[in-house]
């Protein structure tokens, strides 16, 4: 599971998945059939069943010649597929351009941000947020927050004011990366601001972040869901991910195992996830040891302390970044003192973990699916990293793409803002034309609508193994249709 169990352990000592495409897993075979590589194409990402017959002594039709360009050889055994078609696992390092070829296809404009436009779009997500909030306030006298009853309401309006309010974050994450506008002054303003009434660290996170774009899908070093290695010694976890998900399918049967398996997953990470990330850099690289966004040294012995998370003046910028946070968090604590606890969490905390799912289920879904593989440093670069992230149809969440809007496009152009995240989000569906039309062999579009892709990233990501230069999702003790959307 990309949530690595020794943070779970701290976190919690310290606060107290197209039936086809998703449902490839390969049924029990032999040692040796196991261990057969089969080549998958770069082009259309399925295997080279030409090749595969030739090899059973079928036919010698030009089906059966290699493609031009052929795809990587990889074993198969276990792997399920999703929406992409094994996509992923088909590109070499070869197919990759470099970034200067890359930057070279995105119109020159969609690197330059709009102070303006910027602006708009900020006044947008305030003034949802606001209407929001006040509809709450004024509910409080009718609808009591601390009478139980209340409950199903109280969530009702943490569920919709959260998902406007994610806008809002959006755009505080565009000020991290620079691509809010051109008056620094400005944007970090807006940033920080923003950041700390979310109770994030805006410089903290400004690092981090950039460093999670670096090293995106990078075993050691990547930043947010780095997923646990299957071979990784004992001694080191809490408890093993893939044999936990295997106890649960024996205890409860492989049909409500599975889903035993997947709630939790959903919960540590959509729940606990964010928290737990910004406390003890849960999902975050393990070379940088135990990592805190309030406190800039590691609490943990790194193994490569070069790379350590805030380096030099960054420290500094980590304590900048606490006043704010500070600031609004005793506010939420004289809050709930002079009001309760209850009327706190209604219009405030409640709609603050609806935003920090919104943010988790981003970030996992961009980067995470059962035939996406993850790379060492020996395999790894910024553009096969960019490259790895997986746009996705949040525009058909809803019937009128309005959490799309809401959300300003974050998960529908996400390759592009992973190639250079100063491409302002309203530019950023140009960029992403242009990446397609130049580069369909290595974009990554995954139909599977966001609901089922979340499931089924919850149920078959459990851990990764090492394949040649791979780090696959194994799945293989899984049933095929346990995986399945549909």
């Amino acid at each position: 599971m990309a949530f690595h169990p020794r943070s779970i352990a701290a976190f919690l000592a310290a606060a107290s998945v197209c039936s086809y495409a998703s449902a490839f897993a390969p049924s029990p075979r032999s040692a040796s059939a196991r261990q057969q590589l089969t080549r998958v194409n770069v082009a259309t990402g399925l295997p080279n069943v030409g090749g595969m017959l030739t090899n059973l002594g079928g036919g010698g039709s030009d089906n059966n010649k290699e493609p031009e360009r052929p795809g990587a050889l990889i074993d198969l055994d276990g792997i399920a597929f999703s929406g992409l078609q094994g996509k992923a696992l088909s590109l070499t390092t070869a197919d990759f351009p470099s970034s200067g070829t890359v930057r070279s296809v995105i119109p020159a404009d969609c690197f330059e941000p709009e102070t303006a436009k910027s602006l708009g779009c900020l006044a947008v997500s305030v003034v949802g947020t606001a209407l929001c909030t006040a509809f709450g306030f004024s509910a409080l006298s009718v609808v009591d927050p601390a009478n139980i009853l209340t409950l199903p309401f109280w969530l009702a309006y943490s569920v919709v004011t959260g998902t406007v309010a994610m806008g809002l974050w959006v755009l505080a994450h565009e000020c991290g990366h620079g691509a809010f506008s051109k008056d620094r002054k400005l944007q970090d303003t807006v940033g920080y601001v923003l950041h700390s009434l979310f109770l994030v660290p805006y410089y903290s996170w400004q690092r981090s972040h950039a460093v999670h774009h670096r090293y995106t899908n990078h075993m050691e070093l990547g930043e947010t869901h780095v997923p646990e290695d299957k071979d990784s010694d004992p001694n080191v976890k809490l408890y093993d991910a893939f044999d936990l998900r295997n106890t649960l399918m024996e205890k409860f049967g492989d049909d409500q195992g599975i889903k035993v398996w997947g709630g939790l997953a959903a919960f540590l990470h959509l729940i606990v996830g964010w928290p737990a990330y910004l406390l003890i850099g849960a999902t975050g690289g393990p070379d940088r040891g135990m990592t805190n966004h309030y406190y800039p040294y590691p609490m943990t012995n790194p193994k490569q302390p070069k790379k350590e998370l805030f380096p030099g003046n960054w420290k500094e910028k980590v304590y900048q970044s606490d006043i704010g946070v500070g600031v609004v968090a005793a506010g939420a604590l004289t809050w709930a003192a002079c009001n309760g606890i209850p009327e706190m969490m209604a219009i405030y905390g409640g709609p603050l973990i609806v935003v920090n799912a919104w943010l988790v289920l981003y970030t996992w879904l961009q980067h995470t699916d059962v035939d996406v593989p993850h790379f060492t440093d020996d395999d790894h670069n910024f553009v096969k990293g960019a490259f790895h992230t997986i746009d996705r149809p949040y525009d058909k969440l809803d019937p009128w793409g309005a959490i799309d809007f809401l959300h300003h496009k974050i998960g529908s152009t996400h390759v592009a803002h992973h190639f250079d995240s100063t491409i302002p989000h309203y530019k950023a569906q140009v960029a992403t034309d242009a990446i397609k039309e130049n580069f369909p062999e290595i974009y990554l579009y995954d139909p599977t609508p966001i609901p089922e892709a979340l499931w089924r990233v919850c149920k078959g990501c459990a851990a990764v193994e090492k394949r040649g230069e791979y780090y696959i999702w194994n799945n293989k003790d899984v049933k095929d249709e346990l995986l399945q959307t549909e």
